[in-house]
């Protein structure tokens, strides 16, 4: 197979809506700032979107997480849940509110947190869960809440990654008291950067509009009655972030068919590699189409990384578990180990290109690509 003329980056922002009529709209109108028309509009979409009443822009992901888990009420002496197989500001944001971030292994079919394992994690200081729809296949929600309804806590879903997953039919952004997104660059859809919270308490709402906004009183003009943060989304980046959710079904159908064209070209080397598992009550979204190496560990799967790139195959390691990250790792008290799951997958994942201007030929060329280096892989070195 012929190596495509130009190299294959692992993500790539897909602009092809009204994003440019709506950004000059705004230079044009001088409405660049955080105040204007698209922000409502976009936050109104969005909160229609997920299925739920309130959606909150704010610019960026990690910003989403602080303001809501502040909403939440999370603070000084409290634990909060954290699976260790996520991204670092799932936990960092924890700290942010001088919680504790307590790190529990993932599952190992969705490489999600293991609800099996969250009770045994609770102690009296623990207030709330965060829960990672990693890599947009949402986590098992249902025995979650259950355990939450128990010991009364609240679940924050880190929905960064899942915008267009499903759990039993019911939207991500919609399964708990409140969820973040994020609209960074290789997001399933962008706003450059960007975030937004959702919920459905009107009460929860308007503390973290209150929070992001500096903490003025919406009723009274530069009065302050708490302490808060800018976090505004701008009016450019929501003009951005509205093009972008007109065509997310698009976007999403667009992901769904790499996906299949990823299982039918990969399928041969099952016995090489594990391929991303979509649970029967689950609508996975595709941000990631991420596979595990079945043999070796960290050392191999970097090799195999590092001879796809020779090729122009642009990839990424699956996210180093947090409880090996210097922040996180022993005597910090939040890491109760052990992790073998969440290690496994750390060592031996890889995450391919998965965006939407792939073609059939770049699947077709990742996929010879990536069975060849697996079967040098393993040959004996004099064979090689």
């Amino acid at each position: 197979m012929n190596k495509p003329r130009k190299p294959i980056p692992v993500a790539h922002p897909v602009l092809d809506g009204n994003e440019r009529a709506y950004v000059l709209d705004c230079i044009d109108s001088s409405w660049i700032s955080s105040v204007g028309k698209y922000i409502g509009q976009f936050e109104e979409r969005f909160a229609a979107f997920c299925g739920t009443s309130h959606a909150i822009a704010c610019n960026n992901g990690t910003t989403a997480l602080h303001l809501a888990l502040l909403g939440l009420g999370a603070g000084e002496g409290d634990e909060v849940l954290v699976p260790t197989l996520t991204y670092i500001a799932s936990a960092n944001a924890v700290r942010y509110c001088n919680a504790t971030p307590v790190l529990v292994d993932s599952e190992p079919l969705t490489w999600n947190i293991d609800p099996s394992l969250i009770e045994r994690a609770i102690t009296p200081r623990t207030k709330g869960i965060v829960v990672v729809h990693l890599y947009g296949h949402p986590a098992d929600m249902d025995p979650i809440a259950a355990i939450a309804r128990r010991h009364n806590l609240f679940i924050l879903e880190d929905a960064a990654e899942a915008h267009g997953a499903t759990y039993r039919g019911r939207p991500a952004g919609s399964l708990s008291h409140a969820a973040t997104f994020s609209f960074y660059g290789n997001k399933i859809i962008t706003t450059g950067e960007g975030g937004m919270i959702t919920t459905a308490d009107p009460a929860l709402a308007e503390r973290i509009r209150l929070l992001r906004g500096q903490g003025m009183d919406p009723s009274r003009r530069y009065w302050f009655p708490i302490v808060g943060y800018n976090y505004r989304m701008t009016n450019i980046a929501a003009a951005i972030g509205l093009a972008q959710l007109e065509r997310i079904g698009h976007h999403l159908d667009k992901r769904a068919a790499i996906a299949a064209l990823y299982d039918a070209a990969l399928a041969p080397i099952d016995g090489a590699i594990v391929r991303p598992h979509v649970a029967a009550w689950a609508r996975h979204s595709y941000w990631s189409y991420s596979i595990l190496l079945r043999h070796g560990g960290a050392e191999e799967r970097d090799a195999v990384m590092e001879a796809l790139a020779a090729d122009g195959i642009e990839t990424r390691p699956v996210f180093i578990p947090l409880h090996a990250m210097p922040p996180y790792q022993p005597p910090f008290a939040g890491c109760r180990g052990p992790y073998p799951v969440a290690e496994r997958i750390g060592a031996s994942g890889i995450s391919l290109p998965m965006h939407g201007l792939l073609e059939t030929s770049d699947i077709e060329w990742i996929a010879s690509r990536l069975t060849h280096h697996l079967s040098s892989a393993c040959q004996p070195p004099s064979q090689r």
